[in-house]
């Protein structure tokens, strides 16, 4: 059976109550949930959805938003609509092993090593150590965490050879820097920050974004005995990664 009859079968066979509409809305989610069309699968262009679903394409439109809306999709200029990554979420209080979230989605994970250096720290990761005085050097590295194949998180972290020294002799290209640090530093205190930042420059690229997309930008610095030990910068595309809070109510004393 071809796409179309199948498509044409899907539309057909639903009740004669529903839509073109809500037929094809069911017939698109149910490919999407149940697996047949997986996270980063490039849909059809919308006029051959059209016509293999033999409906305007005013109506395709309105279905494909509106699957996007509702977050089965993702539809990028010039390239198309696609699939869209199951939604990671995290703990806001809880350092996360981003190869543990990507794999509680059902996906592979993967890291790329993009930039490693020692070198003094800039201006602005110095304050941000709260360091008295500052670091001489710090071990600086970039990469990308992927996600199924797709580009799911971009970090930029210095390390404090300090407090880590067995770090200048890690090859990151085979273990994530976070996780060896989870395992490896047995951290004290945390501080997170977490803000909406658009994407530019190389960030927008390694994430494959049009720049000025959405994104969740988490900055978190960790210390063990009062001693700095990292401070990294994770940058998620918006609609791939939520954080998550969970609170009871005071007791009264």
């Amino acid at each position: 059976m071809t796409e179309r009859d199948r498509a044409a079968e899907s539309v057909s066979g639903a009740g004669p109550r529903l839509t073109h509409h809500d037929r094809i809305l069911t017939d698109i989610r149910d490919r999407i949930t149940g697996h047949d069309w997986p996270p980063g699968y490039q849909l059809p262009f919308e006029t051959r959805l059209a016509e293999t679903y033999g409906v305007s394409r005013m109506t395709m439109n309105k279905v494909l938003a509106q699957l996007t809306r509702e977050g089965f999709l993702v539809r990028r200029r010039k390239l198309g609509t696609f699939v869209a990554q199951p939604v990671a979420q995290a703990a806001v209080l809880e350092i996360a092993d981003i190869a543990a979230e990507v794999a509680a989605l059902g996906l592979d994970w993967r890291f790329d090593l993009t930039d490693r250096t020692l070198r003094p720290p800039l201006p602005d990761e110095a304050r941000a150590t709260r360091a008295d005085p500052p670091p001489a050097s710090v071990l600086a590295l970039r990469g990308v965490h992927h996600a199924g194949g797709m580009p799911f998180c971009h970090e930029a972290r210095i390390i404090n050879p300090q407090t880590a020294p067995a770090a200048l002799d890690v090859d990151f290209r085979h273990v994530a820097p976070g996780a060896w640090l989870l395992r490896e530093i047995p951290w004290t205190s945390a501080q997170h920050r977490i803000r909406a930042v658009p994407a530019t420059g190389s960030i927008a690229r390694a994430l494959e974004l049009d720049g000025g997309t959405a994104c969740l930008e988490v900055t978190r610095r960790t210390e063990m005995a009062g001693q700095w030990v990292t401070l990294v910068t994770q940058t998620y595309p918006g609609d791939r990664h939520e954080l998550v809070a969970e609170f009871s109510p005071r007791t009264e004393g």
